[in-house]
């Protein structure tokens, strides 16, 4: 899916689908930045609190952190695949009950670089928040390359949910 520069009043951007009893949350956008960039925006942890989270620990390959995410929720993690500069792959609140996984993908395409985030493992009956909160992080990592604030997540996250709400009645 290709889809347009995010703002404020834009359409839905993210996709909704179950896989095994659980929800996946799909992301994709396309940056007007080089794919380092874009890298160092997902893993670096001094520009990850500027749009997503602050990140504290080990943030190697089988590395466990501690995140606090802009959204309020707050974890551990763990660093599983780490290819950079296409792809990485944690796994959040490893062990645990509430344990996903988010991968990133990053992909070069003439001028622009491709972004593809997918988080799996979430409960049916939240994939609308993570859905909306996710498009609001993706929304402030795009305001980040372009050098611009984020937005408040709560007040976008409160605006996309309903949206995503939609999709999830048709998960089943």
């Amino acid at each position: 899916m290709t889809l347009h520069r995010m703002g404020i009043g834009s359409s839905l951007v993210g996709s909704l689908r179950a896989v095994d009893g659980r929800a996946v949350v799909r992301m994709e956008d396309r940056f007007s930045t080089d794919i380092e960039d874009l890298w160092s925006a997902l893993t670096d942890p001094g520009r990850l609190a500027r749009w997503i989270a602050t990140v504290e620990g080990d943030l190697r390959l089988g590395g466990e952190f501690r995140a606090r995410f802009t959204s309020g929720w707050e974890g551990p993690g763990r660093v599983d695949v780490c290819e950079p500069p296409r792809r990485l792959l944690v796994t959040m609140s490893p062990g645990q009950d509430d344990q996903t996984v988010i991968e990133a993908e990053v992909i070069p395409d003439g001028n622009q670089t491709l972004l593809s985030v997918e988080e799996r493992g979430l409960p049916l009956d939240e994939a609308a928040a993570h859905g909306a909160g996710w498009q609001a992080h993706i929304e402030d990592l795009a305001a980040h390359l372009a050098g611009q604030p984020s937005s408040d997540w709560r007040t976008r996250w409160v605006t996309l949910t309903p949206t995503y709400r939609d999709q999830q009645r048709r998960l089943g």
